[in-house]
């Protein structure tokens, strides 16, 4: 076999530039059949004799042998050590010239040709880019499109390879194919050859290539892509198959006019009956398949239209099914039903009607079941659901009388910074213009001195911010002496300071507030910690600052009018007023 192989390669190397027809076509046979029984072996002996340099010129359009010779380069470029040395015996810029050829043959070897030259390879796919290979190919899907005879369709799936290769993991060959308009062509190839599996595997890969650019998702909302993903999806019975979809569907579900598509498509009732089906089983593939199918369920919910096109009212039979998923003893349910929910709360007539109807017993249910050694995902999410419900002036009371508060207090001990981020914010929430519970829950002790340590979580700068947040707001909505003593007593008075001077104008206001109101209210008691905390100070680099809003200017000059009733407080403000000259 090596003897004959050397053979082949010193008579090729002569009847390449003879071009003697007959034993041209004998030696590319025997390098065909070589490289079937030792693909990797004869490509060593190929690239070492030299003889791809000479490929070149058998490649041209009058060549009677174009085709064999786009066999042989696409057999030798499934090795990756030989895609660079095809580029370098200049073999692309025929190859590309081939592909203007009318015979199906030649087409389809200098697909397979290209395709596996550019696979993985930056000087490849570069080099086909200069040669303009990706527009030519795209015209041929174009003018092919609406043939369904096999080979026509075995022409379209090297194609489709070609130009994922061409482009995958390289954003900017993507946005190329994407502006040269490739994805209306591969919808509607994915349409008319829905039946043959090896073209729609390739459409849906190119597709979750192209889907990941943010670019691709107006092209694609143009489109009828939901409507036969959908279509594609009810076939399917194959987990393989289905996680393909899937893979497609999830980028293109980011996009909000997509999201509205896909529903009106049905594909809800699909993930809906997915959720039926895997829910009892604990095969590794229908674990899977229930995640991913109730995350797209969630992630359609994100979009304002889908949402309310899907809550119907609160009537919706989609909404019905999601909420019996909280009760379930299935986590990924009791999560994607706690998500889906905190979606549905994305405007106060959905979150009234809810609250109107059970829901937060419900959740808090859900909460109990989490509290020892639960799952953070659903605790976090049913926090989630919960904080969006008491947004609605009209919910808070209803949802504190049905003991929210004691509910989301539980995971006080939680050493989870998103479980304590979304406990700080739905709290926060809830005590909203409710003097009464701002009072009780000011008063708390082991909530202030939590606070108070959170105050300090310089890692975890959303529940720094929440927690001075909280804070701040239990003074403000109380109004009550004896919160502002547990306040202070806890040594959350610094922390109030620091705040004022927030990059965030809404927290510095929210400070300025509560520290006007403790001076007003608490003034002995809490002046030591103001001033140790150099609130004067602050509030003199605040008024002194252009930058700062008007409204700040204002609190702050409020604030130091409160302050003039501390001897101690006076003193500093004079002497910042009048600094001695020395």
């Amino acid at each position: 076999m090596a003897d004959n192989l050397s053979d082949t390669l010193k008579k090729l190397k002569i009847t390449a530039v003879d071009k003697t027809e007959d034993s041209l076509e004998g030696c590319l046979d025997c390098l065909l059949q070589a490289l079937a029984q030792n693909n990797t072996e004869t490509s060593e002996k190929i690239q070492a004799s030299g003889i791809l340099q000479l490929f070149a010129s058998l490649l041209t359009p009058q060549s009677s042998c174009k085709a064999k010779v786009a066999n042989i380069i696409a057999e030798v470029a499934k090795n990756e050590f030989m895609r660079i040395p095809c580029v370098d015996a200049g073999l692309i810029s025929p190859l590309v010239q081939l592909l203007n050829s009318k015979d199906q043959e030649v087409l389809l070897q200098t697909g397979r040709a290209l395709g596996n030259i550019c696979y993985d390879s930056h000087e490849g796919r570069s080099a086909v880019d200069q040669a303009g290979g990706a527009q030519i190919v795209i015209d041929h899907l174009r003018s092919l499109c609406s043939i369904t005879d096999p080979a026509n369709e075995k022409l379209l799936t090297v194609f489709c390879g070609m130009l994922m290769n061409y482009s995958n993991e390289n954003d900017s060959l993507q946005a190329q194919l994407i502006n040269m308009g490739v994805i209306p062509t591969l919808v509607k190839l994915l349409g008319i050859h829905c039946q043959n599996a090896a073209l729609t595997e390739m459409c849906l890969v190119a597709f979750g290539n192209l889907a990941e650019l943010e670019s691709s998702k107006e092209q694609f909302a143009s489109t009828n892509i939901a409507e036969e993903l959908v279509k594609l999806f009810k076939k399917q019975i194959e987990h393989d198959k289905r996680e393909m979809i899937f893979e497609v569907l999830a980028p293109l579900a980011e996009n909000d006019a997509i999201k509205l598509q896909l529903v009106e498509a049905g594909l809800v009732e699909c993930l809906l009956e997915i959720v039926q089906q895997k829910v009892d089983s604990d095969k590794e593939d229908d674990i899977t398949e229930l995640k991913t199918g109730s995350d797209l369920m969630v992630l359609l919910l994100l979009g304002d239209e889908s949402m309310q096109k899907l809550f119907e009212g609160g009537k919706g039979s989609v909404f019905q099914r999601v909420l019996s998923w909280i009760p379930s003893n299935n986590h990924q349910l009791q999560l994607a039903g706690a998500l889906a929910i905190a979606n549905f709360a994305r405007n106060d007539g959905n979150c009234i009607h809810m609250v109107d109807n059970g829901i937060v017993e419900k959740l808090m249910d859900l909460l109990d079941r989490h509290v020892e050694d639960g799952n953070v995902t659903v605790q976090h999410a049913a926090l989630s659901a919960l904080r969006n419900l008491a947004i609605p002036v009209i919910n808070k009371a209803k949802m504190l009388s049905a003991g929210v508060t004691e509910a989301v207090l539980k995971f006080l001990k939680s050493e989870m910074p998103p479980v304590q981020f979304k406990l700080l914010g739905t709290l926060r929430m809830l005590i909203d213009a409710q003097a009464e519970a701002a009072e009780q829950l000011g008063k708390n002790v082991k909530l202030v001195e939590r606070l108070v340590e959170w105050c300090e979580a310089k890692d975890h700068a959303g529940v720094m911010g929440e927690s001075n947040r909280l804070l701040s707001a239990l003074i403000r909505h109380s109004k009550s002496k004896d919160v502002i003593k547990t306040i202070v007593q806890s040594g959350g008075i610094k922390h109030l300071v620091t705040m004022a001077t927030s990059e965030h104008v809404i927290m510095q206001n929210e400070a300025l507030v509560a520290l006007a109101l403790i001076a007003a209210l608490e003034l002995g008691t809490a002046e030591k910690d103001l001033e140790s905390a150099k609130l004067v100070q602050i509030l003199h680099r605040l008024l002194a600052d252009e930058r700062s809003a008007p409204e700040i200017k204002y609190n702050s000059m409020v604030l130091i009018c409160a302050l003039m009733g501390s001897a101690v407080l006076k003193y500093t403000l004079r002497w910042y007023s009048h600094p001695t000259v020395k």
